[in-house]
């Protein structure tokens, strides 16, 4: 099997590596760090998986993996991220992914996983259930707000579940790794959502939450 490693960071690609080096029958090919390298690698040789990083320069990995189900349908794809969203989860099966493995993944279970998506079998995460109306009274007290929540505020939903995010605790950086954007991108959202609230303090934006039940 010729596996191709599709990550920006030298550190974590090194210890891919070195973890994958040992797997019977396998060709660890060059690795590649922006989405740009990756493509021009699969139309220049053959491929059968690549472990795939979704938060990537140039071109983002979930761009990456629509032009790779288009382009090299044989070609096996691994999503490689940082953090558990159900929601990226879902988008990237129905992409054609694979697999999905969070970065936090010990040495066996990557191994392991490798090995069954190249059996032709998935590997995805349990997805946990969303919170549903039965533990909450009213539709505004869900996780899932209503259009009338989002337009007494001028919310989007994208607006809306980067505070979700932000009150759950999970960074910036964590928030644009998991939709495959930017950090800058991420602030410009913040700015945005301060503006709307009147809100410029996170201590402030989680109340805000609590108060709404979106957390």
């Amino acid at each position: 099997m010729r596996l191709l490693l599709a990550d920006d960071h030298p550190l974590l690609l090194d210890g891919l590596r070195s973890v994958l080096s040992d797997l019977p029958d396998t060709d660890l090919l060059p690795s590649v760090t922006n989405g740009h390298q990756l493509l021009d690698y699969l139309h220049l040789h053959p491929v059968d998986m690549v472990l795939l990083d979704l938060n990537m320069p140039k071109t983002d990995g979930l761009t990456a993996l629509k032009q790779i189900r288009r382009d090299f349908p044989t070609v096996k794809v691994i999503v490689f991220t940082s953090y558990n969203q159900p929601q990226r989860i879902r988008e990237v099966q129905a992409l054609g992914a694979m697999g999905y493995l969070l970065k936090s993944t010990d040495a066996p279970t990557l191994k392991t996983a490798v090995q069954q998506v190249r059996s032709g079998k998935p590997w995805f995460p349990t997805l946990q259930p969303t919170i549903e109306s039965s533990n909450h009274p009213s539709a505004d007290t869900t996780s899932s707000p209503s259009d009338a929540f989002m337009r007494k505020y001028q919310l989007t939903k994208r607006e809306v579940e980067i505070i979700q995010q932000i009150s759950n605790g999970v960074t910036t950086k964590q928030i644009a790794d998991a939709l495959a954007v930017s950090e800058f991108t991420i602030n410009a959202h913040r700015r945005n959502i301060a503006r709307k609230l009147g809100i410029d303090t996170p201590v402030g934006l989680v109340n805000f939450a609590r108060e709404q039940g979106l957390v």
